[in-house]
């Protein structure tokens, strides 16, 4: 089955639900998204709709830092190498199960600088 590339927020948008429907089940991090930090996904969602299609399609529209929100967020929930390793396994997953192309392959590549970022920032704070 050929699939298609990122190509529209539309897309995007398939890209966020699915990963997070996929986070939300997982045994290792859905417990940190659903109860430790009880996420408003329909606050969350929409701000990650904006984020990627900002990085995958140069859209603007996302503000906020989420590096400083990740941080904060490590100082009251341990996040280790695992979780971090579930969380790029799942997007991975996600990404390639819906898309092939050079914007696919930028969402994965992206996602790994932003875990191996967000933890180096993590346990140096």
């Amino acid at each position: 089955m050929n699939k298609n590339d990122i190509q529209s927020f539309e897309d995007v948008e398939l890209l966020v639900n699915s990963f997070y429907d996929q986070v939300k089940k997982d045994p290792t991090i859905g417990p940190i998204f659903n109860d430790q930090v009880k996420v408003n996904w329909e606050e969350h969602l929409p701000k990650m709709y904006l984020f990627w299609a900002g990085i995958l399609l140069d859209q603007r529209g996302y503000s906020g830092n989420p590096m400083m929100k990740h941080i904060h967020l490590s100082k009251k929930v341990k996040m280790k190498d695992k979780e971090f390793q579930v969380w790029l396994e799942l997007f991975n997953q996600t990404v390639f199960g819906l898309f092939e192309g050079p914007v696919a392959e930028k969402a994965v590549s992206r996602a790994r600088n932003i875990a191996d970022l967000m933890k180096y920032k993590i346990n140096h704070s």
